[in-house]
């Protein structure tokens, strides 16, 4: 999951600018602040703390130099980022040895990298970075209670060594509790902002690849509607020299092939139209029986029924629903083709319509073909619902439903 999310290099790089900015200022202005404090106080201005002070400063500039001058030559910027903040840890540890150890009000800036962390590292690195100041300030701690080491500027009655061994501990588990809970917290904020920006980019990506496929289908539909005027006269024109040129078996079979081929090609256009730009419903009153029958009439003289397939009618007259023609043809058209090219062979083709109590009719279409389930020998059956009208102005309902 860290890897999957991890940030771009691009990103990684920008956000490393901005800490070295950020770490800076900051910086600044936590130990000018400090400083300023101190003056107040008994250390003189150049005293053992502030002198150290001020070299930690320096330190901090000489540092963002450096980080600045290797960012560009660096390649991996996450390395890099482990190395920066792995150095603000020790930074931070020497700022509190500085500024009393164990009475250092400065323990705080353990969570301010914890959490620029989670910004550029992924959860398992801001868990290492959390571990790494617990530690450093465990041991800073420990060594300042046992007196092996002695913070500068503070009087004994600061120093951990004075308090009971139980608040120290008290202190570095409450410390490290707070490094780690900061970590996991801030990490799943940071990695559902990354996971968030990633999806967006995609959603833009998703939309940029619809608007262009968008473009590509309106060219492709404006193409195919001007390939139909020169299909047309094609057509045309070899019906004029088929009639005027003198007959030869040859010839005459090459024109019906290019005729063939040509109202092939048209047909291909006008279905490739038909999904592109679908024409508008045209709602009106019309007899079902009566589509049915001119479909079912259209059918039997179809090559794909070549006399092979018996239709089998049972209709009931003179009901009326609301609904385009064309339409309603074109799915009688497609239901009846499926049927007749499902059976192989001879085969019969039940259609049934009737009407129901509740002001619905029905149109059950049935083959004895291969149906869905090929191996079995089963037939498919569609069943269409519509709703009878009392008015043209009321439109209709329609519903498929298919079984086997």
């Amino acid at each position: 999951m860290d890897h999957a999310l991890q940030m771009p290099e691009g990103e990684l790089r920008k956000k490393l600018k901005w800490l070295m900015l950020y770490r800076v200022l900051f910086s600044i202005l936590l130990l000018g602040s400090s400083i300023i404090i101190q003056l107040g106080e008994s250390p003189p201005p150049f005293g053992s703390p502030l002198i150290f002070l001020y070299g930690i400063v320096v330190a901090i500039f000489f540092l963002s130099v450096l980080y600045a001058l290797g960012l560009y030559h660096i390649k991996h910027h996450l390395v890099f980022a482990y190395i920066q903040i792995l150095i603000d840890t020790t930074v931070v540890t020497a700022i509190l040895f500085v500024t009393g150890s164990f009475s250092s009000i400065f323990s705080f800036l353990y969570l301010v990298i914890i959490i620029y962390s989670s910004m550029l590292l992924p959860i398992r690195g801001t868990i290492i970075i959390a571990a790494i100041c617990s530690i450093q300030f465990g041991i800073l701690v420990d060594l300042e209670y046992y007196g092996v080491i002695y913070p500068l500027g503070k009087i004994d009655a600061l120093l951990a060594s004075v308090y009971p061994g139980s608040q120290v501990i008290y202190k570095i588990l409450i410390t490290m509790v707070a490094c780690f809970a900061v970590a996991f917290l801030s990490s799943i904020l940071s990695e559902q902002v990354r996971r968030t920006r990633r999806e967006l980019w995609a959603m833009e990506d998703h939309v940029k690849r619809v608007e262009k496929m968008a473009s590509i289908g309106e060219m492709a539909a404006g193409m195919a509607h001007e390939i139909k005027n020169p299909l047309a006269s094609l057509i045309g024109s070899i019906q004029l020299l088929s009639e005027d040129i003198q007959y030869d078996p040859d010839h005459d079979r090459l024109m019906r092939i290019v005729l063939r081929e040509a109202d092939r090609l048209s047909s291909l256009v006008n279905n490739f139209l038909l999904y592109a730009r679908p024409p508008a419903g045209r709602v009106e009153a019309i007899k079902l029986d009566k589509v049915l029958t001119d479909t079912v009439e259209l059918l039997k003289k179809d090559a794909a029924t070549d006399g092979r397939i018996t239709i089998a009618r049972k209709i009931q007259s003179d009901i009326w629903i609301s609904m385009d023609p064309v339409h309603l043809r074109q799915i009688f058209w497609n239901l009846l083709l499926n049927a007749a090219e499902a059976i192989d062979g001879k085969g019969i083709i039940d259609i049934k319509m009737y009407a129901s109590k509740n002001k619905h009719a029905f149109v059950r279409i049935a083959d004895d073909g291969c149906g869905v389930d090929s191996e079995i020998g089963k037939g498919t059956a569609i069943t269409m619902q519509f709703k009878k009208i009392e008015s043209p102005l009321i439109p209709c309902q329609l519903e498929l439903d298919s079984s086997v």
